[in-house]
């Protein structure tokens, strides 16, 4: 890799409400044009309310930048960092504004998804061009790669599992990640690679991650599922498996939640309330292990992914999975890469409105 200078850094994450009166719009904008009923807008919305409206990704985002000022510093990197959203305030728009009035000619975006796939990587790129497109003088804006296999990523999770399971003599490692419909994983990644990357991808995740426990039996599974049951979805469903495992008379389960960066709704409602219930409810022990946003090798990934532009550094990875995701000024990996299907059905459309 050839280096380059720089400007900023840009953390572009999905956003979330921060109070009650946010979240419906919060969920609209979210949902828009996706044909939602108003009716699942309302539902949804009372699982933030029962958590006073709060959902805790943007305040874990803010801690996670200020410990990634503190890396670039300890680096000796004077490099401003800036904080934009999908979803919600601060909206990228409005960031990439402020960029371009700071005089921010090149920044790195480093987004909070480890995945290909298109919710979890595409739409960071389209984010990206609208934001380019709405403001003048737009700074050339380059997107990190996936970093799934990322040591800082993989490390992070293994103590967490540990920690977890310290009060278990035995349990049943359980991976989990936000599912999509199958349509949209068999076209995630290039054409050339055959599709499924994003379920590839968590697959290899939870693998490094039970290596690196010595855990040789676990199981991957995916959460957070929406729409009509006909339309096919990754499974099995993380509820549905509590309650397989206990039909399997294990006692105990620990949840490893792969698929996310830091705690929001889907981790904190799905996992947290609805399958530690179901587990309970049979009388199973539950742990859920901690994501890595907070943990500080996870601010030092980002400085190496950083540093990989700065430096021409070479790439620090577990896996020999291809190295994918980065991206200039929101123009797709390859042709068609993470296209979602050309005829998608509503119920697709109605992706979880949580997500």
């Amino acid at each position: 890799m050839e280096a380059v200078s720089v400007d900023a850094l840009l953390l572009l994450s999905f956003g979330g409400p921060e109070g009650p009166a946010e979240v419906r719009p919060f969920l609209e904008n979210v949902t828009r044009g996706r044909g939602v009923p108003p009716e699942r807008l309302d539902e949804v919305a009372q699982h933030y309310l029962h958590f006073d409206g709060v959902s805790p990704i943007n305040r874990l985002n803010r801690d996670l930048i200020e410990a990634i000022r503190s890396a670039l510093a300890a680096a000796g990197l004077d490099l401003p960092v800036y904080f934009g959203n999908r979803n919600w305030h601060p909206m990228i728009e409005d960031t990439v504004g402020e960029m371009s009035a700071d005089g921010v000619r090149r920044a790195l975006v480093f987004p909070t998804s480890a995945y290909g796939g298109y919710s979890a990587c595409r739409q960071y790129d389209e984010d990206i061009l609208r934001a380019r497109a709405a403001v003048a003088n737009a700074p050339e804006l380059v997107k990190l790669r996936h970093y799934f296999d990322h040591p800082g990523f993989v490390l992070p999770f293994a103590d967490a599992v540990r920690e977890a399971a310290a009060g278990f003599e035995d349990y049943r490692l359980v991976f989990t990640a936000h599912s999509i419909p199958n349509s949209f994983d068999a076209t995630a990644g290039p054409s050339e690679l055959g599709g499924h990357l994003y379920s590839k991808q968590v697959a290899e995740a939870a693998r490094l991650i039970a290596a690196e426990l010595g855990v040789a039996e676990y199981d991957v599974v995916w959460q957070s599922r929406s729409g009509p049951p006909q339309v096919p979805w990754l499974d099995p469903d993380i509820v549905d498996h509590v309650d397989a495992l206990h039909a399997k008379g294990v006692a105990n389960l620990v949840v490893c939640p792969v698929g996310f960066v830091s705690d929001h709704l889907e981790v904190v409602w799905d996992l947290d309330t609805e399958a530690r219930e179901r587990a309970e409810e049979h009388g199973m022990g539950f742990a859920r292990a901690a994501t890595p946003g907070p943990d500080r090798r996870f601010a030092a990934m980002v400085l190496e992914l950083v540093q990989e532009h700065l430096a021409a550094a070479e790439p620090r990875k577990l896996s020999t999975l291809p190295t994918l995701g980065c991206t200039v000024n929101g123009e797709f990996c390859a042709v068609a890469c993470c296209e979602p299907p050309a005829r998608r059905p509503a119920a697709d459309r109605a992706a979880s409105p949580s997500r």
